[in-house]
């Protein structure tokens, strides 16, 4: 019988986020998330890092509360390991063995809370909320950069090239000279940029383009 536990996913709410719990305590982890359940959070539960490994992540929300010390790999290199897989989801470490030097090597690595143990439940709940929250920001951030991009790779060459210059500082006059069509051209293609990446403003084409990375420095 596997010590995973996840609570089955409505299809209406499939973005619900999601709470990960690592403990090798049984009655910890299960204490734990019953806690989340009790304020309507879904969690899945684990006993180990290689547990944790071998679950397939759904694409939510989600933060995770881990143990530092657990049986095999620790906590902090279940962190190591996540990072070089790309899973940038929030960590909030709990441990009953707590110094500073394991708290400072968590947070340079990137957790997102460490929490002593024993630890009130409002603690944990207001640490879990805040982290989730996070998670949220930075997964619509990155949607957002993702219909960016597709916006940008539907432009043609000569759109791409007339944007990129544009957003860069040059003016229509400059950057017709530079590519050598005419400035009326030139404002063509640059309004039709803006049209098919969805700009209302010239400032929004720029804001655009940094988000994606594209704009040239000029000497």
């Amino acid at each position: 019988m596997t010590s995973k536990s996840l609570e089955p996913a409505d299809d209406s709410t499939h973005d619900d986020a999601l709470v990960l719990i690592v403990d090798d305590d049984a009655m910890l982890r299960s204490g734990l998330g019953n806690l989340f359940r009790s304020v309507g959070m879904r969690v899945a539960l684990f006993a180990s890092a290689a547990e944790l490994l071998d679950y397939a992540m759904p694409d939510v929300p989600s933060c995770l509360v881990l143990d530092v010390r657990l049986r095999g790999p620790s906590g902090l290199d279940l962190q190591t390991r996540l990072a070089q897989m790309g899973v940038n989801i929030p960590i909030i470490f709990m441990t009953g063995y707590g110094d500073i030097a394991m708290t400072v090597a968590a947070m340079k690595a990137g957790a997102e809370d460490f929490l002593a143990k024993p630890i009130r439940d409002q603690d944990l709940l207001d640490a879990v909320s805040a982290a989730l929250d996070k998670d949220r920001i930075r997964r619509l951030g990155m949607r957002q950069v993702e219909a960016l991009r597709a916006n940008y790779e539907a432009l043609t060459p000569r759109e791409t090239e007339v944007m990129t210059l544009a957003v860069s500082g040059l003016l229509n006059k400059q950057i017709a000279s530079e590519i050598g069509i005419s400035e009326v051209t030139v404002k063509i293609h640059r309004g039709q940029a803006m049209r098919k990446m969805r700009a209302r403003t010239f400032a929004d084409l720029v804001l655009m383009a940094q988000q994606l990375g594209i704009c040239r420095q000029r000497l």
